[in-house]
């Protein structure tokens, strides 16, 4: 990962850039901003630049023994820290390195990912991820040792918000006072449920939400989609990259979501219970990731019902088959009730993201919704 390979966050770049040339690193970063906006590929192409032996005005080089090693994310003196399961019965907790080679082999081939995504690769996606306490003293044992190459250590600590407590206090000394020439790049989404005396010791970056031209241009340039759809999916990824990925995967399971989303809406009208609690457990028999991408579209599918009913061609972005079907439904979405729906689908995609038992989620929101179309 190059700094040229990020999508947008051009004034993020130029910052760290300026700040290594004009030799002002700090020595702990945090980095705060939306899902899937590039915070974790900007971390690991500025942990490149830092360690380049022979870098650029703009860039690092890219074919200095220094680079090479970052093609494989193995160079010596870079660090991962990042959320993991812990085994049953295993007789002593998980810590990062147990998982290296996975998670190496999981960023390069798809840098813009989430906590879901991760916990897929670990094959887990109905557990919680942590950075166990354990990882304090792993990171203590790596940034003690000298530089191999003689320059930085780079130490990037992907969602620093999943540590425990005691994991997070054992760090806060090594923060404040890190051996030389050491830097920790902490990538955040969530940086609220940081320890305040962690954010305290830490320059903290923030990251935008990309620009739907940047998006669209990433799409047609880097995956080949053609304008009509790359302009469509940048329009629903709300500055997102990531989300931008999943909607092009999204398009594999839309036939089966519109089908869904129109039984629940005719179920709920017609207020007939017993066959809306077999509609949940239909749902809730999919898979973790599936159920959220559902809810996704559920709330993709509210938004352009609401925005038909103004009449505006250029502002709606849906097929054929959704047109069809939004002629007739879109009325049901309006003023009083869009919010109300909007929450509780967000609400269940949360429940969701927080294992909660999905039967009773899809039924909960589906008796809801008996309530709601009728305002």
């Amino acid at each position: 990962m190059l700094f040229k390979d990020i999508i947008g966050q051009e004034a993020v770049q130029k910052r760290l850039i300026k700040e290594v040339q004009e030799g002002r690193v700090a020595h702990a970063q945090l980095f705060t901003g939306p899902e899937g906006v590039g915070k974790l590929p900007m971390a690991i192409a500025y942990a490149r630049y830092l360690l380049c032996e022979n870098r650029g005005e703009e860039d690092a080089c890219g074919t200095c023994l220094s680079c090479r090693m970052f093609n494989q994310l193995s160079h010596p003196d870079l660090h991962f820290v990042f959320p993991v399961i812990n085994k049953a019965k295993a007789p002593k907790k998980t810590v990062c390195d147990d998982l290296i080679t996975t998670w190496r082999s999981f960023v390069i081939k798809s840098p813009y990912f989430n906590i879901n995504h991760w916990l897929g690769e670990m094959g887990a996606e109905n557990q919680q991820a942590t950075i166990y306490t354990a990882e304090s003293e792993e990171i203590s044992k790596k940034l003690i040792l000298k530089s191999s190459q003689g320059g930085y250590k780079v130490m990037i600590i992907w969602l620093p918000e999943k540590m425990q407590e005691e994991c997070s206090n054992k760090i806060l000394k090594i923060l404040e006072e890190p051996p030389s020439q050491t830097v920790f790049l902490l990538v955040s989404e969530q940086p609220e449920f940081l320890l305040q005396t962690i954010k305290s010791r830490t320059q903290q970056i923030e990251f935008k939400r990309l620009e739907n031209e940047t998006i669209q241009n990433a799409l047609e340039n880097k995956l080949g989609i053609n304008p009509g759809d790359s302009q469509r999916i940048a329009h629903l990824a709300n500055g997102s990259y990531l989300h931008a990925l999943e909607a092009i995967h999204l398009n594999e399971d839309k036939a089966l979501f519109l089908d869904m989303f129109i039984l629940l809406m005719r179920l709920s009208y017609m207020r007939k219970v017993k066959e809306m609690k077999q509609w949940s457990e239909q749902v809730a028999s999919w898979g973790r990731e599936r159920q959220k991408n559902f809810l996704i579209y559920c709330q993709q599918l509210v938004r352009e019902n609401f925005i038909y009913n103004f009449h505006i061609n250029e502002l709606n972005y849906m097929n054929e088959e959704e047109k069809n079907f939004s002629s007739k439904f879109a009325r049901f979405i309006n003023e009083r009730n869009v919010m109300g729906i909007m929450d509780e689908l967000t609400l269940a995609q949360q429940h969701i993201e927080q294992n909660v038992n999905a039967k009773m989620v899809f039924f909960d929101f589906a008796l809801k919704m008996i309530v709601l179309l009728i305002q």
